[in-house]
């Protein structure tokens, strides 16, 4: 369960910095074509596309490490119903 787990999150952090890359850059190819603007479209969506992608990393790795560091407190277990004094 835990291998799947990482899997999930691994895949995550793929998505998060791949999808603001890819959508920025057929954004602009969307936009170059549909109005004629210049090529200068393509590159300032390449880098917001870059920012996106290196935030999503940066708070990606954060939660990663945040997770991974949290340490459940060694309380006492719950009474069942048959432990009552």
């Amino acid at each position: 369960m835990k291998d799947i787990t990482l899997l999930t999150w691994l895949m995550q952090l793929g998505l998060s910095v791949a999808l603001p890359l890819a959508g920025f850059i057929f954004l602009a190819v969307w936009l170059r074509n549909q109005f004629g603007w210049g090529d200068w479209v393509l590159w300032v969506c390449v880098v917001l596309g870059l920012v996106s992608a290196l935030d999503g990393l940066r708070q990606s790795l954060k939660l990663l490490s945040r997770l991974g560091s949290s340490k459940k407190e060694d309380a006492p277990p719950a009474a069942s119903y048959n432990d009552h004094d």
